[in-house]
């Protein structure tokens, strides 16, 4: 019989996981403060008969695998949908709204006249929407229109293998395509290959995402007067890679336009491969390129090799805070009068086997990204603010004071719900990279598949070295987290988070405050979420910090709307100079203390008052 929870949460099913971490809790933990239960709640949801079915099935990994989605469901945990292909014809104009995982083999192929397919809140906010649509559109001329695709989702995995290609005119349209998602893997193969005329637009491409990979393979290769233009690809993300192979190679004519590409970004990484190469007149043209973004680089390899003429723009191109690299090998080499032009072109850039008869460089910055970081005002006398150093992000330890108003940053948790896995089935299961092809099984994920990616990311990140002063572990279930606190800190022990989210990305007042472990210099342990299938927290100590708690009050009303804890670190001398922290306040690493807050569902441990 399932006993009901009651009150405060301690009374239950002592045979469920919830129950035994309660239990382990107090027999760990040697004081009687209140428990946090923003953590006992992260417990596995498995009831007593689902904890007792799946502990015995994970001892035999096979029978987990063919049990993986109903696993998933029961256990609170973020898994990839396996799709079968659909042979569904899907003739004449096609429509789709709020559709999502199909597995599309030829797909509008060979479809005559004029129309369109439209693709509309496809796969809306969810956590690991799989797509992939095979032969798209292959010798059709129809418009393809995807609006509003993949928003708001985490892990995206979307594959277009032999995308438009062989069409006679027709137009590929992506808007919004993937904005403000965690992590989106995306790859089109053959996209627009032996095309002739029509035009491929990329717009709000993967805005806002964070981290994530987009490949372009034979993007527009062999095409006859094909256009392609990418407008606000990729901005304002976070870690985001681009990938382009063979893009527009041996074609004809064509005009290929990237608008404000990369902007405000932090650490894109974009790499084009034998790009236009063979071409006949190609027009390459980037403007605003990786503009106001922290660090980043880009590779151009084999760029407009052996073209006949064609012209390559680069306007306002890699004006970056803080110092990145460009790497040009045999850029224009082999080409027929080919015209290269650089107007405000960025720092710290390798030309190799490059044309430098033909090409053209105005206004290039031939000086340090350190002087341009110090240049705090420009854009006519305003500031620049980056979305990476975003006011409040950090911030100096003076702030901590009653009736101080500052900006707080947006700490909502943008990862994806999900539980700890019990102790006793988590310790059964591979955790390492030299397990990868075990755990790909498991979970199902396909080569080269986000989940793949996803899972090797996490472990590889756990197992680095730890850095200087670091004590580190990822702790896969409660009990680990608990049992790794201890050891650094002793039983006596206490794990504070902020309490909400409000605040987030407007102007707060600090209220009154108070200085864990009377202020002084103290340990602590942090705690912050990785993503990974399960519930998965990277933990660490790092030496000389201050933790504090502090009201959190409307700066209008006075009010109390949060409950904030911040964590001060006084030994910065071994962070990078690139540091956004040192970006957004100046200075850098041993001159000056940083503080930040504690995000939604992160934590920090410290020993108690």
């Amino acid at each position: 019989m399932q006993v009901v929870v009651a009150g405060d949460g301690e009374s239950g099913n002592p045979f469920t996981p919830k129950g035994y971490l309660i239990r382990y809790w107090k027999k760990q933990i040697s004081n009687d403060l209140p428990k946090p239960w923003f953590l006992l709640n992260k417990a596995s949801p498995l009831n007593a008969a689902q904890y007792a079915t799946y502990t015995k099935l994970v001892a035999d990994q096979n029978a987990l695998t063919t049990h993986l989605h109903t696993f998933c469901s029961s256990a609170n945990l973020m898994c990839a949908p396996d799709l079968s292909p659909s042979l569904e014809k899907h003739s004449g104009e096609i429509h789709f709204a709020t559709y999502s995982d199909k597995n599309f083999t030829n797909y509008g192929t060979n479809e005559p006249g004029i129309g369109v397919n439209t693709f509309k809140n496809y796969s809306d906010g969810e956590n690991i929407p799989v797509n992939s649509f095979r032969r798209y559109g292959r010798g059709s001329p129809r418009d393809n229109k995807f609006d509003n695709y993949a928003p708001d989702g985490n892990v995206i995995d979307q594959s277009f293998n032999s995308y438009s290609t062989s069409t006679a005119g027709g137009s590929g349209q992506f808007t919004n395509y993937a904005a403000n998602t965690n992590v989106p893997n995306l790859h089109f193969t053959s996209y627009s290959d032996q095309g002739t005329g029509g035009e491929q637009k990329f717009t709000t491409y993967s805005q806002q995402a964070n981290a994530g990979d987009q490949y372009f393979k034979s993007y527009g290769k062999n095409g006859n007067g094909a256009n392609g233009e990418f407008v606000s690809y990729g901005n304002d993300t976070n870690v985001l890679g681009s990938t382009f192979t063979n893009y527009g190679q041996t074609a004809n004519g064509g005009d290929q336009k990237f608008t404000s590409y990369g902007f405000n970004g932090n650490v894109p990484e974009n790499h084009f491969t034998n790009y236009g190469v063979g071409g006949n007149g190609p027009s390459e043209t980037f403007t605003s390129y990786r503009d106001q973004s922290n660090v980043g680089d880009d590779t151009f390899t084999t760029y407009v090799k052996d073209a006949n003429g064609g012209e390559a723009n680069f306007t306002n191109y890699g004006q970056s805070f803080n110092e990145g690299t460009d790497v040009f090998t045999t850029y224009g080499k082999g080409g027929n009068d080919p015209h290269i032009n650089f107007k405000t072109y960025g720092v710290n850039n390798t030309f190799k086997d490059y044309v430098k008869d033909t090409a053209t460089f105005s206004n290039y910055h031939n000086k340090t990204s350190q002087v341009l970081a110090s240049l705090t005002e420009v854009n006519g006398g305003k500031k620049v603010n980056n979305r990476w150093v975003e006011p409040g992000k950090f911030f100096r330890e003076k702030m901590l004071k009653s009736g101080t108003i500052m900006p707080m940053p947006d700490i909502k948790d943008k990862m994806p719900k999900r539980s700890f896995l019990p102790r006793v089935i988590a310790a059964k299961l591979p955790f390492s990279t030299s397990k990868i092809a075990e755990l790909k099984k498991i979970f199902h994920a396909g080569d080269d598949s986000q989940v793949e990616k996803m899972i090797g990311d996490a472990l590889s990140e756990c197992e680095r070295a730890p850095s200087a002063g670091e004590t580190k572990q990822c702790v896969n279930s409660a009990e680990d987290m608990i049992d790794f606190a201890t050891s650094v800190l002793g039983r006596n022990v206490v794990v504070r988070t902020t309490e909400n989210t409000k605040g987030s990305n407007g102007n707060i007042m600090i209220g009154s405050i108070k200085g864990i472990n009377g202020g002084k210099v103290t340990k602590s342990v942090s705690c912050h979420q990785t993503l990974y299938p399960y519930l998965l927290y990277y933990c660490h100590s790092v030496p000389k910090v201050r933790v504090y708690e502090a009201d959190i009050l409307d700066p209008n009303s006075k009010a109390k709307i949060n409950h904030g804890v911040a964590i001060c670190h006084v030994d910065t001398s071994s962070w990078g100079s690139t540091h956004g922290a040192f970006v957004a306040l100046g200075s850098g690493p041993g001159k000056i203390e940083v503080c930040h807050w504690i995000f939604e569902n992160d934590m920090t441990w410290a020993i108690a008052d």
